[in-house]
């Protein structure tokens, strides 16, 4: 069993390497670096929470979240990695993938969405894919999120009851709660496929949520040499002087959000 962590450690602990995000965003944009990050894994394993902690103190300029629906008639006639590949990094930019192109080798496959021609001509095409990706400069970091059986389940139930995460949870997810075993072994084929040296899948045990989102992270950081890019000097300079010939409107003719706290 996994042991709490707790809350004042995590706090601080975030807090650091909220600072060092900072230092890796202001070293990519200075640098001109296009990183992308792929969050892969169960329903309700915390991928979200950890894509949002990430998030949290960097610029949505430099880094933004790309979580794609589901793909149009137009999409689906295209080459499967085409919807992807517009939204990649461009240089100074960090785009996290609320999931990827990993789709085809999970829920597609699992959920009889793509023939098993397309499937097994992903699992194919997926490392040259990214050897291409890696030698055009791209850095490339793939997470996977493992939640065991018994909290998956625990998740599940929370968000069937708590009207605030209700909307974390589908039809589909549902589904894929089913064929649990299902999910199991598409994943492990689709690791033998694409866990490949040069771009490596990384386990993020996700039983604690804190204690996962703290080692993603963490180990993101690790991934990207970077420095501490020396900010500029800034001074503040004095209000501009008001115009005495300029009288405002009195407050009275604004209309007001109601205090109702």
């Amino acid at each position: 069993m996994v042991t709490k962590l707790n809350t004042a450690d995590y706090e601080t602990a975030l807090a650091r390497l909220h600072l060092e995000l900072v230092k890796l965003q202001d070293w990519v944009k200075a640098k001109g670096l296009r990183v992308a990050v792929l969050f892969e894994g169960r329903d309700a394993a915390g991928k979200g929470g950890a894509i949002k902690r990430i998030t949290e103190p960097l610029n949505p300029r430099v880094c933004r979240i790309a979580a794609l629906g589901t793909p149009t008639d137009r999409e689906k006639s295209q080459w499967y990695f085409q919807r992807y590949v517009a939204h990649l990094p461009a240089a100074g930019e960090i785009v996290l993938f609320d999931r990827s192109w990993y789709n085809r080798a999970g829920v597609e496959h699992v959920m009889g969405f793509c023939t098993d021609a397309e499937y097994h001509e992903f699992l194919r095409s997926a490392p040259e894919f990214e050897r291409l990706l890696i030698r055009s400069g791209l850095i490339l970091v793939k997470y996977w999120f493992s939640v065991s059986d018994e909290e998956q389940e625990k998740r599940f139930q929370e968000r069937m009851t708590d009207r605030t995460k209700r909307w974390k949870i589908s039809p589909m997810d549902l589904e894929a709660r089913r064929r649990w075993f299902d999910y199991s072994k598409a994943k492990d084929i689709m690791f033998a496929a694409t866990d490949v040296e040069d771009s490596p899948w990384w386990v993020v045990e996700a039983d604690s949520k804190k204690r996962a989102r703290l080692n993603c992270i963490s180990h993101l950081l690790s991934q990207v040499p970077y420095k501490d890019v020396d900010a500029p000097v800034l001074k503040l300079p004095p209000r501009g002087k008001a115009d005495p010939k300029y009288k405002r409107p009195p407050k009275d003719s604004m209309r007001y959000v109601p205090a109702a706290f």
